[in-house]
């Protein structure tokens, strides 16, 4: 789903620094259309799941669409989300930075939703685009011609569930409790969505690697190994409150 036109400015946390270093500045194919995926969640913690979906929609973009992706960003929400399970912002950032660092050369991490009060998600859409298009400049293509980028959200049955509870999305926002209902409801955006199939199934969770760390079973292999040690050295979900 795109992005709506950017408000003017943004309140940024303290020392914030929007991660461009792995954004792509020149367009491979000047045919394309620029587009930055962004997935807003909790990553309470991060699984290979998480890193799975851009994958997915990787193989979807380049074999079915007139777009190239140039950038790809991980964005854990505030702790104001109150979500059970949900750890502190900087454990959540530390540990989507080590899966990252481990596992991909193409994806990054934004701080900006997790270290503020919370934001509804269409906000957190035009605080990228304020950055990448407005004070980055977009993208240009190999002759120079300047391009803004088109900002999407990625998001698994799990985020789109969400749109059901109160107080997560507005009013106008909010669907209904499954995934029929929700994309029903957004009929009239349907031009804008597009429908990314798992070919193979993957039902690893965050719920479900807390479940198995209260219990002190191995998570080995359903998250990243850097984030396994984050974890243990931090003595991480070993209750779910």
């Amino acid at each position: 789903m795109a992005s709506q036109s950017s408000p003017a400015t943004f309140t940024n946390p303290s020392n914030y620094i929007f991660p461009s270093h792995r954004l792509q500045r020149t367009l491979h194919d000047s045919t394309k259309q620029p587009i930055v995926l962004v997935a807003c969640g909790s990553f309470s913690p991060i699984t290979y799941n998480h890193l799975r979906m851009f994958e997915m929609a990787n193989d979807f973009v380049r074999q079915g669409t007139n777009f190239e992706i140039v950038g790809s960003y991980l964005s854990p929400v505030s702790e104001e989300y109150k979500k059970p399970g949900l750890v502190r912002a900087h454990h959540r950032v530390k540990m989507c930075t080590l899966a990252i660092e481990q596992e991909s050369s193409g994806l990054m991490v934004d701080s900006w939703e997790a270290f503020q009060n919370y934001q509804r998600t269409a906000v957190v859409l035009d605080h990228f685009d304020h950055e990448i298009n407005k004070v980055l400049g977009g993208v240009s293509t190999r002759d120079g011609e300047h391009r803004d980028v088109r900002i999407m959200l990625l998001a698994g049955s799990d985020l789109i569930g969400t749109m059901s509870e109160p107080g997560v999305w507005s009013h106008d926002d909010r669907t209904g409790s499954n995934m029929d209902q929700a994309t029903a409801s957004l009929a009239h955006w349907q031009n804008n969505i597009y429908y990314v199939h798992q070919l193979v199934r993957n039902d690893v969770s965050s719920t479900k690697v807390r479940l198995f760390l209260r219990r002190g079973l191995s998570v080995q292999y359903l998250i990243p190994a850097a984030v396994i040690e984050y974890i243990k050295q931090n003595n991480l979900y070993l209750n779910d409150g």
